[in-house]
């Protein structure tokens, strides 16, 4: 009766151990969606509050009735401006920026903020180039024709073009919605291409970048553009039916986001990238967006253990956070 005793009993402690982590997941989970909602809410409140009462006008409404009669509601000419223009030029606006940063070196003000230090200083530039023609290949052989049945479904199910914006608090709940589902499908999807048959073949490429910068976030095997970087953006304002000015600004902090992680540098006030950077120099850990799904399943175990998860936290000073959380120093062989 003993060895059956003593497997229920790690039965038990498996199942209550695997129940604790998904209890303390969902807090996490909670903790960050609260954070960030309460301070996007205050921040877009009070903007729009100041467009009320200043202009006397609802300020975002009227623009947008201007937009729909300027373009004679053209449905097609709308969506492709607001899907596909408006985030592209937030992509290489904020990207440009970053790649004068990592030919040049300057703004200092920038560069000092490297994560790994002495890679990309400065970058290659033919591995730049190469790197720069493989995303607009994704975004205008890929993602632009992906946008033809995503407009389809949207005229069919939402109400995209809709003359009447949705409240903000509405935004809000489709925000959180669209961020669940990302990281879901991210995630999943990004373990799958890490399998060794699909990784050789697909993942690989994105992977050649062990320091990577703002624009490889969409560098990639046109399989993995689509399933990784394209589905799991384009799927919730699908589910959603959401308006077309959603889908924009969605689209919009998806790629800047993206480009964040990516980027390289651990930036004042904007969000860490010291998460997604990890996965980069280490391969195996860190496969997610928020970090929610990577604690259920224990792949960031290594991360957490790190120099790097100590800095993963918003820089709220200008002191670089490789100088006040620096790496410990090797013990000499």
């Amino acid at each position: 009766e003993m060895p059956g005793q003593d497997s229920a009993a790690r039965a038990y402690s498996y199942c209550f151990s695997q129940e604790e982590k998904l209890w303390d997941a969902l807090k996490i989970s909670a903790y960050v969606f609260s954070t960030g909602l309460l301070m996007f809410t205050a921040l877009v409140n009070s903007v729009s509050w100041f467009m009320q009462n200043v202009t006397l006008d609802n300020f975002w409404q009227t623009t947008w009735l201007k937009f729909y009669n300027f373009f004679e509601g053209d449905e097609w000419t709308i969506f492709l401006l607001g899907a596909a223009l408006v985030p592209g030029l937030a992509f290489w606006g904020f990207n440009g920026i970053l790649i004068v940063a990592d030919v040049t070196g300057k703004p200092t003000f920038i560069t000092r903020y490297r994560i790994q230090l002495g890679k990309n200083d400065p970058v290659d530039t033919k591995k730049l180039r190469q790197a720069i023609y493989t995303v607009l290949a994704n975004q205008f052989l890929i993602s632009l024709p992906m946008l033809v049945p995503m407009f389809y479904v949207m005229k069919w199910w939402g109400n995209t073009f809709s003359k009447e914006l949705p409240t903000f608090q509405w935004f809000l709940v489709e925000l959180s919605v669209f961020t669940v589902i990302e990281e879901i499908l991210f995630y999943y999807t990004h373990r799958l291409v890490h399998h060794p048959v699909l990784y050789k073949h697909i993942h690989k490429k994105h992977h050649e970048w062990t320091a990577p910068i703002g624009v490889v976030s969409i560098y990639a095997h046109p399989v993995e553009h689509i399933l990784s970087n394209t589905l799991p953006v384009m799927t919730g304002p699908m589910i959603m039916g959401s308006h077309i000015v959603l889908i924009s600004v969605w689209f919009s902090l998806a790629l800047i986001t993206t480009s964040i992680s990516h980027c390289g540098y651990h930036l004042p006030f904007l969000p860490s990238p010291e998460f997604h950077d990890f996965h980069h120099l280490k391969f195996n850990q860190c496969y997610g967006v928020l970090g929610v799904l990577d604690y259920l399943h224990g792949t960031d175990r290594v991360f957490r253990q790190t120099k790097a998860f100590e800095r993963h936290k918003v820089l709220l000073g200008l002191t670089p956070l490789s100088e006040s959380i620096p790496e410990a120093p090797k013990k000499a062989e």
